[in-house]
């Protein structure tokens, strides 16, 4: 019972206490060992004393304690103790209450543009996540030593190169909001498209995707784009039971149960996206919402407002500029007006290494019945693909494609 009890605060309150210490202290590495210091005390003497009515409270305490600790024996302690204020042990815990949420800091520190995005991935996972380094080691499918030094070699960037700890100035916010977003987009999608390994979706990453983006709408509820994300990544789960079948292998999206989606997060999601649609001109995540929110509110695949979606990917690529938006256009027209004009869109298109672009190559060319160069794109995707289930799924596609030639 204490186990989870102190697990339950870590999940919910781990980021708000370490950006507070973090400003306190001045530094990431004490902010976090004296947090983790807290942790291991609670499990001893939640046992002994019961759970604190205010558990955040008494973490914020005991971490401070350890700071103050672990400061005088390095006879710094005239510099931090003024900012510690450490209450003596028969005086209550500190209000929480009256302390400033600080996250916004530390996420804007851990995907600061000077890191590279490997490092702003496992830092804001590790920091404002509180997901221990084997955790992220496993997610990220690399070796825990390895995502070890990845995240101290991040953290002596951060105090090497002098990175602030503060929210950017307004002129500076649209860019670095900016960045913060798409680090929580690239948790989510490598969750729900593994890029590697044997599971097709990771879950875990997804939902903590989700978590956080849900930190950034609170504290940032007027950025529409904030909302944006947050939308979209509640309408792409949502899909989440319906994307593998009993066995395990890939369903496409024609061809899920959509009986099996989320509703909860479906309306979610849109409620978000109607309320954001307002708030001035939309920005890439709002328009990525608003074609996810299309294919959500068809009852079948038949219903798909194709026409619509292809408008939004064509507004999309305007905004974007990417290949990968290209790409995903090109699928739409093709719904539209057929497979032919889909791989016009898709002519010059080069994305290195991305399985999904001869991929989507081979299922045009298969429908239009060019069925050598739909085999050998079909080939072209699965050296490429890095998951054993999008390969099997591939291979699953080729063998038909040949079989009914043959």
């Amino acid at each position: 019972m204490t186990a989870a009890a102190v697990e339950r605060a870590h999940q919910e309150h781990w980021g708000r206490l370490l950006a507070l210490l973090t400003r306190l202290l001045g530094s990431l590495d004490a902010a976090e060992e004296s947090l983790q210091d807290a942790y291991e005390i609670a499990l001893t003497a939640w046992a002994r004393t019961g759970v604190p009515d205010r558990p955040d409270a008494w973490l914020l305490t005991a971490a401070r304690r350890r700071a103050t600790d672990r400061f005088r024996r390095e006879a710094t302690l005239a510099r931090k103790l003024p900012l510690l204020a450490i209450p003596e042990p028969d005086e209550p815990e500190v209000e929480m209450s009256t302390i400033p949420d600080e996250r916004l800091r530390l996420l804007f520190t851990c995907c600061h543009p000077a890191l590279p995005a490997e490092a702003r991935i496992a830092l804001t996972l590790r920091l404002l996540g509180g997901l221990t380094t084997a955790e992220i080691a496993r997610a990220f499918l690399v070796p825990e030593p390895t995502m070890a030094a990845r995240i101290t070699r991040a953290k002596k960037k951060i105090a090497a190169a002098g990175i602030p700890y503060r929210v950017p100035s307004d002129a500076e916010l649209p860019e670095r909001l900016a960045g913060v977003l798409a680090v929580l987009y690239l948790v989510f999608t490598e969750g729900h498209s593994a890029t590697s390994g044997d599971e097709p979706v990771r879950h875990e990453l997804c939902d903590e995707a989700i978590r956080l983006a849900r930190v950034v709408m609170a504290l940032m509820p007027d950025e529409p784009e904030a909302a944006g994300l947050l939308a979209l990544l509640l309408l792409q789960h949502a899909r989440r039971d319906a994307r593998t079948g009993p066995d395990g292998r890939l369903v496409l999206l024609p061809d899920q149960d959509r009986t099996r989606w989320d509703a909860g997060q479906i309306a979610e999601g849109r409620a978000l996206l109607r309320a954001a649609a307002g708030r001035g001109p939309a920005g890439p995540y709002l328009v990525q919402a608003a074609i996810a929110a299309e294919h959500a509110r068809a009852a079948t695949a038949a219903d798909t407002a194709w026409n619509r979606i292809a408008a939004l990917y064509a507004a999309l690529e305007e905004l974007t500029g990417s290949p990968v938006v290209r790409l995903n256009r090109a699928v739409a027209v093709a719904e539209v007006d057929g497979p032919e004009a889909g791989l016009a869109l898709l002519a010059g298109v080069e994305l290195p290494g991305f399985h999904l672009l001869p991929a989507t190559r081979a299922d045009l060319l298969r429908r239009l019945g060019r069925v050598e160069e739909a085999a050998a794109a079909y080939a072209e995707a699965i050296a490429r693909a890095g998951n054993a289930a999008d390969r099997e799924f591939l291979a699953g596609r080729l063998a038909g494609l040949t079989a009914a030639a043959g």
